[in-house]
């Protein structure tokens, strides 16, 4: 008897071979005897399908598994609602990178198999949240599963901000922004800006300043319990923006204050038993290595 009974189905919009492989996990599941739940908005583009519909939020108060068929982006647009339900989520690439979305299509069923009957390798990522404080009032807060990202909202523009870590001052920059990335974020943007590659089993967040305007400003590795206040200049020049996961902004005013830590929630993610991540390393990022046994 499986472990997942119901089982929600989310996808990428506009994208036919997306939907392709969404008919197909539907056809896999059918036979089975699970209950599905599919996300409404790619519901439209399946005439076929007659089963119950919902949102990510009813995917998650109602669903054992989550399968998300797209790129990173699909899967981090869904862990940011699915997280909080506690629910695992496996991921299917039909994107370009795949660090999270690690089926491959061809593969679709025989995965899909072995995870049903409980053959899988199970990962724990924590996410970041933060909110904007002004003057003395929080007026905003987000979350994000790979990273948050203080930038001055145009391009060739400087921000000054003054950052300080469990309440204490560790430095005034000016730069093209800010980078806070988990683990799982580690491979994404802040690793175009320089950042480290951590594994994601650690608990560590990596701040990766961009383009500072201050030799001195390198990436930083800190613990995933620290608290981040980053205070912003009075003297901006620009609307500074805060971004989760480059998908969602808040607007943010001179003077501003933003808290960032550990998100209460954490996403489950499941991967082939074949999974390794040094491995997706190697393969996505055109890492060369001998292939031979040690």
């Amino acid at each position: 008897m499986s472990q997942f009974n119901t089982i929600g189905i989310i996808g990428r919009l506009h994208s036919q071979t997306v939907i392709e492989t969404i008919e197909r996990v539907i056809d896999f599941l059918q036979p089975l005897g699970h209950a599905m739940v599919l996300h409404h908005a790619v519901a439209k583009n399946i005439s076929s399908y007659t089963g119950r519909i919902g949102r990510r939020r009813d995917i998650g108060e109602q669903c054992d598994l989550a399968i998300v068929v797209g790129g990173d982006g699909s899967m981090l647009a869904a862990a940011r609602e699915l997280a909080v339900h506690d629910v695992p989520v496996i991921g299917i690439n039909r994107g370009k990178l795949g660090f999270l979305t690690d089926i491959s299509p061809e593969d679709v069923e025989v995965c899909l198999t072995n995870v049903l009957s409980g053959e899988y390798k199970a990962s724990s990522r924590f996410m970041l949240s933060a909110k904007v404080m002004r003057e003395g009032q929080e007026v905003a807060r987000g979350s994000g599963l790979n990273d948050i990202v203080l930038h001055p909202g145009q391009a060739a523009r400087m921000l000054a901000y003054d950052l300080f870590i469990d309440g204490h001052p560790v430095y005034a920059d000016r730069a093209d922004g800010l980078i806070i990335a988990t683990p799982t974020g580690s491979t994404a943007y802040a690793l175009s800006a320089g950042g480290p590659i951590m594994h994601p089993g650690l608990d560590a967040i990596a701040l990766v300043p961009m383009h500072p305007h201050n030799l001195s400003s390198r990436p930083l590795v800190i613990s995933a319990d620290a608290e981040l206040v980053l205070h912003l200049g009075q003297d901006n020049q620009t609307q500074p923006v805060l971004s989760f996961d480059g998908q969602v902004n808040i607007a943010c005013e001179h003077g501003d204050r933003i808290l960032v830590q550990r998100h209460q929630a954490r996403l489950r993610v499941l991967h082939p038993t074949s999974h390794y991540f040094y491995e997706r390393c190697r393969s996505k990022l055109g890492w060369h290595a001998r292939t031979t046994d040690i």
